[in-house]
Formats: structure tokens, sequence, C-alpha cells
């Protein structure tokens, strides 16, 4: 028998960074969740993309266990990795700061949309 869904928890964390301070600590707390459980097998699953942001679903269970699902990362900070740069621009109507060629873009991770 299936386990009862009590919350979906997102977020957005850096690989094999995640502490409980916020915002994972605040949110999973609100939640009754084991919050250094969590990190510990976030950081451990997540050490080959250290320091990238990941976005994360987390599904609370009803008897507060729960199970996660990383997904890629968001189309942005892909997109920065691939011009090599850190930030963005501060005017981007007028001030470029990278670029990525069209093979380059081909070559990213793709994701699916949610259906």
């Amino acid at each position: 028998m299936a386990k009862e869904i009590g919350a979906l928890v997102k977020l957005q964390v850096k690989g094999g960074a995640a502490n409980p301070a916020p915002p994972i600590g605040p949110a999973l707390g609100a939640k009754g969740v084991n919050i250094m459980e969590f990190c510990k097998q976030f950081n451990a699953r997540t050490q080959d993309k250290a320091g990238k942001v990941l976005p994360v679903v987390i599904t609370v269970y009803v008897d507060k266990s729960f199970d996660f699902i990383i997904k890629t990362p968001p189309a942005a900070v892909q997109l920065m990795d691939a011009a090599k740069v850190k930030g963005g621009s501060g005017v981007p109507q007028t001030k470029k700061v990278g670029t990525v060629t069209w093979d380059r873009s081909k070559r990213l991770p793709r994701t699916r949309c949610p259906t």
C-alpha cells in the first residue's frame, strides 16, 4: 500500500552544499522532516554537481518520512555556465556579457516540460 502524501516542498539548493540554514531548515522544519537526514542524503547524491543550483522536489509523507527528486539546473544557470560568466548583465538591453554558440546550446542537458 502506498504512503499518504502530506506535502510537497520545492526548493533550489546548491549541489553538495545543503545545510539546515534557511531556506531548507524552515521549509522542512515546518513539515516535521528530519532536516539533517535530508541534508546528508542530498549532499551525497549531488557531490558531482557541487556548487550548481539544483531544483529539488521533496515529497513529505504523513508519517514524516520523505523522498526527493533532483531536477536539472534552470536554463539561466546552464547558459551562464556555457558562456563561462559568473553573473548576468547589469544593463541587459545594452551591455552583453557572454555568448553561446548554437552548437554549444545543442549540447546542454535537455529538460522535459511537466505535463
